[in-house]
């Protein structure tokens, strides 16, 4: 394990025993919260995602990634469930190298830039327990990813993911810890009689420094299941997250730095962006 990492893990450790007191909230989070954001609210989330030296094993493509606009919507379906679509961006990556791969042949960049359209995907959250003295706050979501990047231009895999998790948070004094676990069905991009089953799994902590400011971290990834080499970009990922949020009224604004875990994760990166929540216009 090297410095960098060794490095972001002592940080996330001290964040984690740091005491907070925290709503239900997510942006530059990814592991979910199990609370949903109530009944008739939409969320709307947009930021960008700045990523070094990234990788695309199918296409063979290594370079700097930029996402902008990363744009997603939550609806409020009553006291107890949530619509999700997330990943709605606009990808360019500024390629630094190219090698063979299982799709590199498919590849239709003639420059040092792609670009293209992120994969989206669509959810559902709901909550079947909510939180009490002693028992945690515990939720199933269940999401797909929609082909929506293309393999022409490295940036995509043109196949369709399902993934289900559990969801569990608990605040305990002033400290809430949410933890996510579940099952991944990825397609096989070179192949549409094959598949990979991955565990994926994440945790995330937040700490309160002012009433409006908080420190958050987490780790979230995924692990193959597969014996041996998994089939292409379906392998096991991991990322490590630290950032700040800021909340003013029905308004947040978020940043944070992360880096991988695996040799396939960007070594480092950064994220920024902004949250409102607000009723919706079809309320009566």
């Amino acid at each position: 394990m090297d410095l960098r990492v060794r490095s972001f893990i002592c940080v996330g450790v001290a964040i984690f025993g740091m005491a907070v007191s925290v709503a239900a909230q997510q942006r530059p989070l990814v592991t979910e919260d199990p609370e949903p954001i109530g009944d008739g609210l939409v969320l709307l989330e947009a930021g960008f995602d700045h990523s070094w030296s990234y990788r695309y094993p199918v296409s063979g493509l290594t370079g700097d990634l930029l996402r902008w606009p990363v744009a997603g919507l939550s609806f409020g379906m009553g006291e107890n469930a949530e619509i999700q679509i997330d990943g709605i961006s606009r990808t360019s990556l500024t390629i630094l190298d190219r090698v063979d791969a299982p799709l590199s042949s498919m590849v239709d960049v003639p420059g040092d830039t792609s670009r293209g359209f992120e994969d989206m995907v669509v959810g559902a959250k709901v909550k079947i327990m909510s939180e009490g003295s002693r028992a945690p706050a515990i939720g199933l979501r269940f999401a797909t990813r929609l082909p929506n990047a293309s393999n022409e231009t490295g940036l995509g895999l043109d196949t369709m993911d399902f993934f289900q998790s559990l969801l569990i948070a608990k605040t305990v004094q002033s400290i809430r810890v949410v933890g996510n676990a579940g099952l991944g069905i990825l397609s096989d991009p070179t192949r549409g009689d094959r598949q990979n089953d991955v565990l994926t799994a994440g945790v995330s902590v937040a700490r309160a420094l002012t009433n409006r400011a908080e420190v958050v971290g987490e780790v979230n990834g995924r692990v193959s299941t597969r014996r041996g080499t998994p089939p292409p970009g379906t392998g096991s990922r991991g990322i490590m997250l630290v950032g700040l949020r800021y909340t003013r009224g029905t308004v947040r604004i978020d940043g944070g730095v992360f880096a991988g875990l695996t040799g396939l994760d960007p070594p480092l990166g950064m994220t920024g962006g902004v949250t409102w929540v607000f009723e919706s216009f079809l309320n009566p």
